[in-house]
């Protein structure tokens, strides 16, 4: 195997054994020849009415294959051969005079489709490409992973985009062929600016079927009671358990990135929608085993539930071999588990931070901003997000955050706000100086705030009192930086390391061109930002 797509990825260059993520071999190679499958589908389809059951395919795919969604292998066969059935339909009598990489066929029992996974990666040309050429690739293919992401989530809220579908295709029929560094490099910037398209849906989707998340003070500490803990990101789910376990006597809990949420007028209008459990995704292990519930995880950050297999459960694309799964949302199974476990003995004493800036709640407050920065109130904003994770050098952004002068004002999203967001910041003029935003999900909503702050003041986002110091761990960060790259912000600060998959060629150009920066020291960034 080898697989390079995360922050995590051993020894910085890419785990070659086992995933850093528990991600078997098998499983790598496996969701190798998805992608594989994916592009051979897309140049089939590309430019052609596009049939539902491919839009369904290609987005349920790739993001099969994002970093901490699925290992199960059962689960990744079965969508190798819906695929590659799909694929062979289309190509109908002309199968037999395709091309080898089109006219594959998917043997008949699981463990020979698991050998064929295991041929296509010793065959693979990768470790004979251009390394740049390899690198770009990479990048485009991760930024449409991560906008897969995105887009499985505004579908289920029935939001989608036949132009959106277009561009997948496109995008996965170039990786299929030979494409030139120039042509990846513009089509991965196209990612970004189709990503954007995509958060924009992701947006009116969410905030239509649950109302503009509102500043919300939540609980952090346990009530008495029977508990259901919901992590992941997909907020349909939730929804669905709250309405099941209206009545029952469960409590549930968010946890992770469904920490915002409870800023949703249509999710938290239910009582039992008691508060958040917990920290970020890689905390998982020692926080689960603790949790005397249930546990049911909607999308990707699942880690190896040892010691507690027996009360988590999976939905959607998420899978780990021997967990139980969630269909048609159904989610009694979860429900049951947690009315036969103890729950929590007592109330913890109370405790509480407010989420629920998002960009209608910020730009209700516009003219208060302009006047406090116009006034001196505010010297500059950071949005200081994106993802958490476990390798050391996170504690960069708790002390970058601590060492923020209390004339400036942090904007947060994503897991790696957990790093900070139970400090107590104060205040400017009744604004919090800490303004969470929600998941990396919302990252549409920190975009729209700054891009109405610059038609404020008259003048570019990159003219902004403002700076972007951004974490990174999986392919969602990857195409919010695509969508970021694509509206031209410059002098991003991107940790806590730059990417494997970046050849230094890359890396020199988007220096070159964006002046992206490694972050060094919280001082050192600090001083050279604020002087």
């Amino acid at each position: 195997m080898f697989c390079f797509q995360c922050e995590q990825a051993a020894k910085g260059t890419g785990c070659d054994i086992q995933g850093v993520c528990g991600k078997m071999p098998s499983s790598s190679n496996l969701q190798d020849l998805i992608l594989s499958e994916l592009e051979a589908l897309s140049f089939i389809v590309r430019g052609k009415e596009m049939p539902p059951a491919v839009k369904r395919l290609i987005l349920d795919g790739l993001f099969t294959t994002v970093t901490n969604v699925n290992f199960d292998d059962k689960a990744l066969v079965n969508m190798l051969k819906d695929i590659n059935a799909t694929k062979l339909a289309l190509l109908g009598a002309d199968a037999g005079a395709a091309p080898a990489d089109l006219a594959f066929k998917a043997a008949d029992t699981d463990a020979e489709i698991i050998a064929q996974a295991r041929a296509h990666f010793a065959n693979s040309v990768h470790a004979r490409e251009n390394a740049d050429i390899f690198s770009l690739k990479s990048l485009l293919r991760f930024g449409l992973k991560g906008m897969a992401a995105y887009a499985c989530h505004a579908r289920v809220l029935g939001v989608e985009d036949d132009g959106v579908y277009e561009f997948f295709a496109e995008a996965l029929s170039a990786l299929h062929g030979e494409a030139d560094a120039d042509t990846l490099l513009g089509l991965s910037l196209k990612c970004g600016e189709v990503n954007l398209k995509v958060m924009e849906m992701l947006d009116k989707a969410n905030t239509a079927a649950y109302g503009h998340p509102e500043p919300t003070r939540v609980r952090t500490t346990p009530v008495k009671g029977k508990a259901l803990l919901v992590s992941g990101h997909d907020l349909k789910d939730l929804a669905a358990i709250l309405e099941q376990t209206e009545g029952t006597g469960v409590n549930v809990y968010t946890h992770g990135e469904m920490l915002p949420c409870l800023a949703y007028p249509g999710l938290k209008k239910y009582k039992h929608l008691v508060g958040n459990y917990g920290g970020a995704w890689q905390d998982q292990q020692k926080e689960f085993a603790r949790f005397p519930g249930s546990i049911v995880m909607t999308t990707n950050c699942i880690q190896n539930p040892k010691g507690y297999a027996d009360r988590i459960f999976t939905a959607g694309l998420v899978g780990w071999p021997g967990v139980a799964h969630i269909h048609s949302g159904d989610f009694a199974p979860a429900i049951e588990k947690a009315l036969a476990m103890d729950g929590f003995a007592e109330d913890a004493p109370a405790e509480y931070i407010t989420v629920g800036f998002g960009h209608q709640a910020v730009l209700g407050v516009a003219d208060k901003v302009v006047a406090a920065v116009k006034a001196g109130k505010i010297r500059r904003f950071f949005l200081i997000g994106g993802c958490d994770g476990a390798k050391s050098g996170r504690n960069y952004y708790t002390e970058f955050a601590e060492k923020l002068p209390g004339d400036c004002v942090i904007l947060t999203l994503a897991c790696g706000k957990y790093r900070f967001n139970k400090l107590a910041f104060g205040a400017i003029d009744a604004l919090p100086r800490l303004l969470d935003m929600g998941q990396c999900n919302d990252a549409y909503s920190a975009i729209r705030v700054a891009v109405a702050l610059a038609q404020a003041f008259g003048c570019s986002v990159n003219e902004l009192p403002l700076s972007f110091i951004l974490s990174w761990y999986e392919q969602k960060a990857v195409c919010i930086l695509l969508t970021l790259l694509h509206l031209g912000i410059k002098n991003i600060r991107l940790g806590p390391t730059l990417p494997a998959f970046i050849s230094p060629n890359v890396l020199r150009v988007l220096v070159d061109k964006f002046n992206i920066a490694p972050i060094t020291t919280a001082e050192a960034d600090l001083k050279a930002i604020l002087g």
